[in-house]
C-alpha cells in the first residue's frame, strides 16, 4: 500500500504543478526526502503528509481519505514478527504476496510455499537452513503455514502454479511425507482460485527450463506487474514492463504446453503411487 500511495502523491505533486524542491521546503526536508516519499522508500509520516497535501490542493474527504490509507499502510505487515527469520529480501516477497490479485508461478524443483505441507516444508527448509536451531526451524515453519491463510482469505488472489513433473517425483521427507503432499495438491484444487498445471517429462524442452519464477499482479493502477526470482543468497524483482512481459509470455507458453488444469487431480493420484 505504501507503494500505492508514493505514486498517488507523486501525481498530486504534478498535478499541482510542485517542484521536488517546493515541496521539500513546505516539510523543512530535502528534495531527496520527496523523491523517497514518492518511491516509497521511506515511512509516511502524517504531519509531512496533511502540509504536502495542502500545498497540493488537497481537501476534506479527499485528504482524510488519504491519511487513513497512509496510517493503515504504516502498520508493520504481519509478517514483521517474524523479522528474526525473515531475510530483508524475502520479506519484500511477502508483501508483494498479501497485496497480490493474481500469483503465477513455475516450479521446477520444489512445491510452492503456499501449497505445502507443514511436513514437507519442514524437510526443505531444514535443508535449506542447515545451520539453524530448532527453534529457528520452527520459527521459519510457522511463517510458511501462516502465509497459506492467504488461500482461504474472502479476497484470496488466484494461484496459478506450473510444477515440472520432477517436483513430484523428488522424495522430500521420505514416502509418506510425499503422499501426503500430493494428496494435499489434490485437495487445494477443489480451491475455486486454486489452478494447478503438471509439465510432464514428455512435453520435452520448454521455455522455462532457465529457473523457477513468480509472477505477481495487483488490483492497484498504481502498482506495475512485478516477476520475483531467487538465487542462493538473495533475489531479483523484475517491474520493467518489457521484461515482465517476457515472463508472462513464458509463463502463457508453458500452460499451453503444460497437461491441461482439469488432468492435475487424475496426474496427482497416478504420481502418488510411485511413493
Amino acid at each position: 500500500m505504501r507503494r500505492v500511495l508514493g505514486k498517488r502523491l507523486r501525481r498530486l505533486r504534478e498535478r499541482a504543478k510542485v517542484s521536488f524542491e517546493e515541496a521539500a521546503k513546505a516539510i523543512e526536508v530535502t528534495p531527496l526526502t520527496v523523491r523517497r516519499m514518492e518511491k516509497a522508500e521511506v515511512g509516511l509520516k502524517i504531519p509531512y503528509l496533511k502540509e504536502l497535501l495542502r500545498n497540493y490542493g488537497v481537501r476534506g474527504p479527499e485528504m482524510e481519505d488519504f491519511l487513513a490509507l497512509a496510517r493503515e499502510a504504516n502498520q508493520p505487515g504481519w509478517w514483521h514478527q517474524f523479522r528474526d527469520v525473515l531475510p530483508d529480501w524475502f520479506s519484500a516477497y511477502v508483501s508483494l504476496e498479501s497485496e497480490a490479485t493474481v500469483i503465477r508461478a513455475y516450479e521446477p524443483h520444489y512445491v510452492p510455499g503456499l501449497l505445502q505441507t507443514e511436513d514437507y516444508a519442514q524437510a526443505v527448509l531444514r535443508m535449506g537452513f542447515p545451520h539453524d536451531t530448532e527453534e529457528e526451524l520452527e520459527r521459519r515453519i510457522a511463517l510458511r503455514v501462516q502465509r497459506q491463510s492467504l488461500l482461504t482469505k474472502p479476497d484470496a488472489p488466484t494461484i496459478w502454479a506450473i510444477l515440472d513433473e520432477t517436483v513430484l517425483h523428488r522424495p522430500v521427507g521420505g514416502s509418506r511425507v510425499m503422499r501426503d503432499q500430493i494428496d494435499h495438491l489434490i485437495g487445494t484444487l477443489e480451491i475455486p482460485k486454486v489452478r494447478l498445471q503438471i509439465m510432464r517429462f514428455a512435453a520435452g524442452p520448454h521455455p522455462g527450463a532457465f529457473g523457477p519464477f513468480h509472477y505477481f499482479r495487483f488490483g492497484f493502477s498504481e502498482l506495475p506487474d512485478v516477476v520475483y526470482t531467487e538465487s542462493l543468497t538473495g533475489a531479483v524483482y523484475v517491474d520493467k514492463p518489457a521484461e515482465v512481459v517476457a515472463y508472462l509470455e513464458v509463463l502463457d507458453r508453458m500452460a499451453v504446453q503444460a497437461e491441461p488444469i482439469g488432468d492435475s487431480s487424475t496426474i496427482l493420484a497416478e504420481l502418488r503411487k510411485e511413493h
